[in-house]
């Protein structure tokens, strides 16, 4: 089973920009599928984008839809989310999960796996 980490968060102004890293341990990342979750304050976990074992497929969140990009490099271990035109909705804890299938980790709950998040905060 793999091990996720994620990194950069941080603050930024509205219409800015973050990339985001989803780290994973472990030699058979390529056989697990990926997603990106986030948790404002007071409000219940949503699926921000998932991405397939191959990278061939991916899903969007229809709020995220053309700011957002997510990427994988299977070489370097490492789901990315490219965030773009940031607003402050998005503001909040996000975390990537990770399963067997792009089925799996788009369920509410997400994958098997989950890392530890990273903030996003993003200021009007």
């Amino acid at each position: 089973q793999v091990q996720l980490v994620e990194s950069g968060g941080g603050l930024v102004q509205t219409g800015g920009s973050l990339r985001l890293s989803c780290a994973a341990s472990g030699r058979t990342f390529n056989t697990y599928a990926v997603a990106w979750f986030r948790q404002a304050p007071g409000k219940e976990r949503e699926i921000v984008a998932a991405i397939s074992r191959s990278g061939g497929s991916t899903y969007y969140t229809s709020n995220v839809k053309g700011r957002f990009t997510i990427s994988r490099d299977n070489a370097k271990n490492t789901v990315y989310l490219q965030m773009n035109s940031l607003e402050p909705e998005d503001t909040g804890a996000y975390y990537c999960t990770a399963d067997r299938t792009i089925a799996l980790v788009t369920r509410q709950r997400g994958g098997d796996t989950w890392g530890q998040g990273t903030q996003v905060t993003v200021s009007s």
